[in-house]
Order: C-alpha cells, then sequence, then structure tokens
C-alpha cells in the first residue's frame, strides 16, 4: 500500500482505450488505505435503524410513494471505489468507443488523472445515492462509507450516531426523488449520452449540459428541502461545522475540488434549495414534489431563479 505501487500502476496502464479502467482501481487503491469496517452489532443495527427512519420520515413530509434500492451497502474506501470505478467506466465508453489510435502517453496521464481523483473522492466521500445510470438493470443502490463518517464525525467534534443518522436522512432523501420520478433516471441517462455524444465528435453541446445542470440543481435542492423538513433533530451545527471544514481546507485540497467540480455541486445545492423553500413555503411541500410529476415539471434556469414562474406554470 503506497504512493510507490500507485505510480507504477498508472505507469503500466494499457489497453487500447484513452483509459486503463483495472490501473485506475489499482492505483487510487494502493494510494487509499480502506478504513476498519468491523462493525459492532449495535452499530449494523444504528445503520439500519437510521435508513428505515429516514424512509418513513421522507415519505410523511414529502408525501412521497416510494421505497429504498434494493442495495444499500455499509462500505470501506476500496469498495467505494471500486463501484465507482464501474460507473465511470459506463458512462465513459461512448467516448472510448469513439476514441481512435491513444498514444500511450495520453493513456498514462489520463487513468493517473482519472485514478487520483476517484483517491481523493474515496477519501472524503460520506455516503452516496447511486442510481446506477446506463447500467444493464434498474436497480439503485445506497453507500456508506464507515471510515470517512466515523473520521470526519471525529474531526467535528460530534457525536457519531448523531453524525451517521444525519448522512443516512440526506441519502435517502435522494432515494426518495429517484423513487417517485421512475422516470428521472433515464432522463438523466438521455442527457448524459447525448452530450457525450456530442462530446466524442469534438461537440460542446451548451444546451445538454445545461440542461443536466438544472437538473441536478432541482435533485440537490429538493433533497435539501426534505432534510429541512423531515431530519428529526436541529443540525444547523452540522452544517456549520461541515462548512468549516471545507472552507479551512488547505489549497492544494481546494484545487482538487475546484477540478472535480465540487464547488459547482454546492452552488447546485444553494440555487436548488433557495427556489424549493420558496415554493414550499407559498403551496407547501407536497406541492414542491410535483416537481417530479414528469419531465416537463422540472423547473427551468430561469424559474429556479424566479420561483413564480414555476408555480403558475405547473400548479395553477
Amino acid at each position: 500500500m503506497g504512493l510507490y505501487h500507485s505510480v507504477r500502476a498508472v505507469a503500466g496502464a494499457t489497453g487500447d482505450g484513452p483509459i486503463d479502467w483495472n490501473a485506475v482501481a489499482e492505483a487510487a487503491k494502493e494510494s487509499t488505505e480502506p478504513g476498519d469496517l468491523t462493525l459492532s452489532d449495535a452499530e449494523t443495527e444504528g445503520f439500519t435503524t437510521d435508513v428505515r427512519d429516514a424512509r418513513d420520515r421522507v415519505r410523511e413530509v414529502g408525501e412521497l410513494d416510494f421505497d429504498l434500492p434494493a442495495t444499500v451497502e455499509i462500505q470501506n474506501r476500496h469498495h467505494w471505489i471500486d463501484a465507482n470505478v464501474a460507473t465511470f467506466e459506463r458512462v465513459m465508453a461512448p467516448i472510448e468507443q469513439q476514441a481512435e489510435y491513444i498514444p500511450g502517453v495520453a493513456r498514462v496521464v489520463n487513468t493517473g488523472s482519472m485514478a487520483f481523483a476517484l483517491s481523493f473522492l474515496g477519501n472524503n466521500v460520506l455516503g452516496q445515492y447511486d442510481p446506477l445510470l446506463l447500467a444493464d438493470n434498474d436497480d439503485h443502490a445506497l453507500y456508506f462509507v464507515r471510515p470517512n463518517i466515523q473520521r470526519v464525525a471525529g474531526q467535528l467534534g460530534v457525536e457519531g450516531d448523531r453524525f451517521r443518522r444525519w448522512i443516512a436522512f440526506h441519502e435517502v432523501t435522494h432515494a426518495a426523488e429517484f423513487g417517485a420520478a421512475p422516470w428521472l433516471s433515464e432522463h438523466m441517462e438521455e442527457t448524459m449520452e447525448e452530450t457525450i455524444e456530442k462530446l466524442s465528435s469534438g461537440e460542446l453541446d451548451r444546451d445538454s449540459l445545461g440542461e443536466l445542470d438544472t437538473t441536478m440543481t432541482a435533485v440537490e435542492g429538493y433533497a435539501e428541502l426534505l432534510m429541512d423538513r423531515a431530519f428529526d433533530d436541529e443540525y444547523d451545527d452540522l452544517r456549520r461545522k461541515v462548512d468549516e471544514r471545507r472552507k479551512g481546507r488547505g489549497p492544494v485540497a481546494q484545487l482538487v475540488r475546484r477540478f472535480l467540480g465540487l464547488g459547482m455541486k454546492r452552488q447546485q445545492y444553494e440555487r436548488g434549495k433557495a427556489f424549493f423553500d420558496e415554493v414550499a413555503d407559498m403551496r407547501g411541500v407536497a406541492a414542491a414534489g410535483r416537481v417530479w410529476d414528469s419531465p416537463e415539471t422540472l423547473p427551468t434556469d430561469d424559474e429556479i431563479e424566479t420561483p413564480r414562474m414555476w408555480v403558475e406554470r405547473v400548479l395553477d
């Protein structure tokens, strides 16, 4: 386990495509400690209870008909990396299929960049709802990266069980969105495929990128609305401490976050939350959930900035 072995895995990248995914997985894991996954019976029951309670509360508050995904896993960091290597490989397959001859140096650079990104994320992701986009089946998954949850709770000085419950509620809100809107995964897949197809031919489809960003803003914003209304404890202190931890990171970590687009994700949270807070204040949480009726009821970018426009178009 170490940097030398990680570099060696990247340097040995092979194959015909722009990225050697086996080398990505090996390099990312070689540079990432897996973390402890020894759970007591009480901790296992705690995860189960938190997820079940989150499902029940979100159903009640959002008036949504959904269930938990087929797969709910408590993972170490290596498990998370493996799952997400598979996701990235699926998503990027159309581009790879269009690629012609790839010089070995380019393959090594691409492989190293992806391994670095997944190693960074694997050390920082707390939980993930994975809609398994472009997979051959309709199963979704819910992951909790237990070593990261424990480490961050200790760094923030917050009680571990409470922090775990907060993470569980947040991820289950995403399960609610995709469960209540069976069309959402397909809609996102089609938009991604359009974007990737244009990229593979050297074009930048700003319309598809804009549509994907607007959809993700709705996804993140609605999750924040449900968290505010469904979580059974005050969590302003948790949010504040997490934000302070993010801002307090060193320049290298900040650069990596920008490289990975994590600052944009935070912007999606904030824009989406402001939209849904205003809609819920005007018409209630259940009315805000009408956004998941169909692709046509998703807010436009202009409507996110002016929620009353969406209310008048969809609810009136």
